[in-house]
């Protein structure tokens, strides 16, 4: 349907019978937070104009901003942590928010998905932040501001920018790598696998296991009390196998264009994931200008395929598609 086609991530969440009632809701809750966070930004020095664009940035996870330095112009703790926390709130699911305004206040708490997403953010700026407070900055407030900015801003697919990560030790950075992969929770509006496909993938690989200790058991793979059918674990199997063959076909062709290996990996997974900023020539202070014509088709279309989560756009190249009924 086009509501499943849509929604971001593999188990669309209806808060009504009515699809277009659901849509109403989530684009009332979504305009209430961008006020909410335009104002914070103001409050903390920005113009109208500025927070408008920042906050338009932060909300769809474009991370756009109209400053060279990106959010790092400001050098402001406030705004940092302000853009922080709207970042977590754009990757987060949507229909979450409503149900906590609905003062379900423990609706976070109770979800799989959003723990698992907190949980990564949480862990990866510890493991990164105990490299940049030994070897970037000798402030620890500020090591861990940049830390959590920074993991905050790629897992969600955000791209805004306070620091230059290129800097930063190579197993923060390939840390970082890995969470380009991951990005927002189903229904936010972040881009990547979506941790809900990460989560259900571990729950698979571990019903696997299980079944191989107890041939003759039936182990239906659970996300909470929710038992998920068959059809949607292919589906994911399928989507990780596409990113994982469509990422390697970019390394490929990125490489033969004369990126260096670490430039081509980052500059795929930057614009198959929707990140923006990668590492090497595409790092967070350069550009993706001297890539060749061809390479440049080539990340246009990853960016495209990407953010409508390949099926849409791949299902246009079937023959099928194109016949007449």
């Amino acid at each position: 349907s086009f509501f499943k086609a849509e929604v971001p991530g593999p188990t669309p969440d209806k808060l009504t019978p009515r699809v277009t009632q659901t849509g109403k809701i989530l684009w009332g809750v979504y305009v209430l937070i961008s006020a909410f966070e335009t104002l914070l930004l103001m409050l903390g020095g920005m113009n109208l104009f500025e927070s408008l664009c920042h906050t338009f940035g932060t909300m769809a996870t474009g991370g756009f901003s109209i400053k060279n330095a990106s959010i790092g112009h400001y050098n402001s703790a406030y705004v940092d942590y302000v853009i922080i926390f709207f970042m977590l709130a754009a990757g987060t699911n949507f229909s979450l928010h409503y149900r906590f305004l609905k003062k379900e206040f423990k609706s976070y708490i109770k979800n799989n998905e959003w723990r698992l997403f907190v949980f990564l953010i949480g862990s990866s700026t510890l493991l990164i932040g105990v490299h940049t407070f030994s070897q970037q900055y000798s402030n620890a407030g500020m090591a861990f501001r940049k830390t959590l900015f920074q993991v905050t801003s790629i897992c969600t697919t955000t791209g805004f920018t306070t620091a230059d990560f290129e800097q930063w030790a190579f197993s923060s950075q390939f840390i970082l790598l890995i969470l380009m992969f991951c990005g927002g929770c189903a229904g936010s509006t972040g881009g990547g696998m979506k941790i809900i496909r990460i989560y259900i993938l571990i729950k698979f690989v571990i019903a696997e296991i299980r079944h191989l200790m107890h041939p003759k058991a039936v182990i239906p793979v659970r996300v909470g009390n929710v038992v998920i059918p068959r059809d949607t674990v292919r589906n994911i199997l399928g989507f990780l196998a596409l990113m994982t063959g469509l990422f390697i076909g970019g390394v490929i062709v990125m490489t033969i264009l004369g990126l260096d290996l670490v430039s081509a990996f980052a500059a795929v997974a930057a614009t198959l994931n929707n990140i923006g900023p990668g590492l090497g020539t595409v790092g967070p202070t350069c550009n993706y200008a001297h890539i060749p014509l061809i390479g440049k088709w080539v990340l246009s279309f990853f960016m495209l395929a990407g953010r409508l989560e390949v099926y849409t756009v791949l299902i246009l190249f079937a023959p099928s598609f194109w016949k007449k009924s």
